[in-house]
């Protein structure tokens, strides 16, 4: 077919002659129409002459057979006439040439696997944490967190934007508007025990009161959409013991008091909790962390940890809006002990001072800073991390790690880039907001990108706690890189098997694992939908998205008060930032890869 014929189909019809050989199916029309137009004589050619001879071929009556006849039948046929011998030459010379073809370039379309030549990426490990550690600065000057929709993280996008055009990227701040909670100000969380002859917990009638504070951050914490409250000691609000939070029958029981869940059996997550709240109409709600990373963070305690809730499924639970006055705290083992001993199982139940300033029903602005490097087509390669963090800590592991080896990986791409020249494929660098509360962030991003991503998008690739904790003697030294595209998966073994040879001195302190999760969504081996790579792969409209990821491991502080820089260790982000950096160079210059 000429390049004539071939101009006739759809670009679409073009990609799928493409995919049928095993071809690059990037480009525009035009390359697309010169890829198949060079493919379609190769092969041809090396047969036309075997063609021509074998209409002078004359089988004896007992060969004759239906169909086009294999290489060794037409070498073992009789050729009869003046031309016998030349006619075995020509077949014999035909069968060298194309055997000598296979052997040299192994062609892909007869099973040979293609050789690439990979060439890792450098990666600078001071470099990587001096970005880690510009992150962490942003934060807040009290609870130190960047989260979402706050003055920290504007100047935390403004920072990596100001980075990625330094580097040379062409800069793009995207904005949008999500639901998002904010805390105003410092909580408070106390209880009084009144003296016999007191009249108030703190003042001139406080004779002999003893007031017991709770700490912010290290004794309770916030939880994700939260609403407001101002209950002070002289209200008396009440607490209904809701044990493990299975029982429907305690939560109708909690009508107008604070609801009180012991989480050591519980499996009920803070979606469920809080949509029960609103549905029993109750004044507050504590849940305590009594099994999870007990002992192992701070002493014998449970430090208390940060969780969201889902946005939609509490609205619906609460009538199409969310509840803007039940509190919603978590706390620590040890304070939740203290809480039992003075509120539950005492027969005087201390009085409850609990102030929570949010703000839960108002849009605000998050950010998406993004920088691209152009390619020659339209198809695109993207790496990304999260740049917020929970309000009310550091985030130093949980996600400056991932946006510092984002950072790391495009400083070394753009070097690539100045040295080779213009890519085939554009590559794009962004980090995301709203991770924490929803994949605000990805998602929005996702769905104003539609069109394009859906046709244009060749691989996402995810670096979201791509860390390992230095302590592997306690904590493990696993690495789980994983996609849903064998191609990438196959890829990205290779690139690790030369990282292995390369930089042994880094590899051999790392359990690498590997994982294909190609299922459709809701199988055992699906691709997990829990970070910023979700979105590029289930909303593409009905086509699944690339993706590629990294989960390290170790990282018992995330989303507590303790995810700080005291346990960074740039070096283990080194494996992941080098071996998918490295794939997203082939990618870049290789529209067959």
């Amino acid at each position: 077919m000429d390049e004539t014929q071939l101009s006739q189909h759809s670009v679409a019809e073009l990609k799928e002659m493409l995919r049928n050989k095993g071809m690059a199916v990037g480009g525009r029309k035009a390359d697309l129409i010169a890829r198949l137009s060079e493919s379609s004589t190769d092969i041809d050619a090396v047969f036309e002459d075997l063609s021509i001879q074998e209409q002078m071929v004359s089988l004896e009556d007992d060969d004759v057979q239906a169909g086009p006849l294999t290489f060794q039948q037409r070498i073992r046929t009789p050729v009869y006439g003046p031309l016998n011998l030349g006619a075995v030459i020509a077949i014999a010379m035909a069968v060298i040439m194309v055997t000598a073809t296979i052997l040299v370039f192994k062609p892909t379309w007869l099973g040979f696997e293609r050789e690439y030549d990979y060439e890792l990426i450098d990666f600078d490990q001071d470099q990587a944490r001096n970005f880690a550690q510009d992150l962490v600065n942003l934060g807040h000057p009290d609870w130190e967190g960047r989260m979402s929709g706050t003055v920290e993280e504007t100047n935390t996008s403004l920072y990596i934007l100001d980075k990625l055009q330094d580097m040379g990227y062409t800069p793009e701040n995207n904005e949008f508007q999500v639901p998002m909670h904010h805390v105003n100000s410092e909580p408070s969380f106390r209880l009084c025990v009144r003296g016999p002859i007191s009249l108030a917990c703190e003042g001139f009638f406080a004779a002999n009161s003893q007031v017991t504070p709770f700490q912010h951050r290290s004794d309770y914490v916030i939880q994700g959409f939260s609403g407001q409250s101002e209950y002070m000691f002289n209200e008396e609000i009440s607490v209904t013991d809701l044990g493990n939070g299975t029982d429907e029958a305690l939560w109708q029981t909690a009508t107008g008091t604070i609801g009180y869940v012991r989480g050591d059996s519980s499996k009920i997550g803070n979606t469920e909790l809080y949509s029960n709240a609103a549905i029993n109409d109750l004044a507050g709600l504590i849940s305590v962390n009594k099994n999870y990373q007990c002992g192992k963070i701070e002493g014998n305690d449970c430090v208390p940890i940060f969780k969201g809730t889902n946005y939609d499924a509490l609205v619906e639970a609460n009538g199409g809006s969310l509840p803007t006055d039940i509190p919603f705290i978590s706390m620590s083992k040890d304070a939740g002990e203290i809480f039992e001993a003075m509120v539950i199982n005492s027969s005087e139940p201390a009085s409850i001072e609990l102030i929570i300033d949010v703000t839960n029903d108002q849009e605000r602005t998050i950010y998406v800073p993004c920088g691209s490097i152009q390619g020659r087509t339209s198809e695109v390669v993207i790496a990304g991390g999260h740049h917020d963090t929970v309000y009310h800590a550091q985030g130093a592991v949980d996600d400056s790690s991932g946006s510092a080896s984002i950072l790391e990986m495009a400083r070394q791409l753009a070097e690539v880039i100045n040295e080779t020249g213009t890519p085939e494929r554009t590559i794009r660098f962004c980090t995301w907001g709203g991770e924490e509360e929803g994949l605000w962030g990805s998602r929005a991003y996702v769905a104003q990108m539609q069109s394009s991503l859906r046709d244009n998008l060749r691989l996402y690739i995810n670096l979201d706690m791509n860390h390992v904790d230095a302590d592997f003697a306690n904590r493990g030294n696993s690495l789980q890189l994983f996609t849903n595209n064998k191609d990438d998966y196959d890829h990205i073994v290779r690139i690790t098997n030369l990282y292995k040879q390369e930089r042994s001195e880094i590899a051999d302190k790392y359990d690498i694992q590997f994982s294909l999760l190609d299922g459709a969504q809701g199988d055992a081996d699906q691709m997990p939908c829990n970070s910023d790579h979700c979105p590029f792969v289930y909303d593409l409209g009905g086509k699944n998205g690339r993706a590629a990821v990294c989960y390290g491991s170790g990282s018992w502080e995330y989303h507590t008060y303790l995810d700080t820089m005291d346990r960074f260790n740039e070096e283990s982000l080194d494996v992941s930032t080098t071996v998918y950096g490295t794939y997203m160079r082939l990618l870049a210059y290789d529209l067959d890869a």
